[in-house]
């Protein structure tokens, strides 16, 4: 696994239970705000890890973005919603209220040892 997906999930293993981040804030807190789609990746590599809570990953506007699967979509938004969180009509999640924003983001700050997964 590459040092910046398991920087990755150390973030994503401290998201409170009914709390969630988007991909774009997960990049920027590494100190990489080009790298979503990176995140993203990531997420998907991380299968159904135990230890990743990987249902608290969304989108910027509140939404569950896995295009390509009919099952993993569900289970997140029931996963989700067993934790406490509210999806409106339009199958979104107000960020202002479930959005989580830790209180030391320098501790995430991502120092690549090699080439950035996202680098081409």
């Amino acid at each position: 696994m590459s040092d910046f997906y398991e920087a990755v999930y150390r973030i994503v293993r401290r998201i409170p239970r009914g709390r969630v981040m988007t991909y774009g804030q997960i990049a920027t807190l590494l100190g990489c705000p080009r790298a979503a789609r990176a995140v993203g990746y990531a997420m998907h590599a991380s299968g159904r890890m135990d230890d990743v809570p990987w249902q608290r990953v969304i989108n910027s506007r509140g939404r569950i973005s896995a295009k390509t699967e009919v099952e993993r979509p569900l289970i997140q938004r029931m996963l989700l919603e067993a934790e406490g969180v509210v999806f409106d009509d339009a199958e979104a999640c107000d960020l202002r209220v479930y959005q989580w924003e830790p209180e030391n983001p320098e501790a995430f700050v991502y120092e690549p040892t090699g080439r950035m997964p996202f680098d081409r």
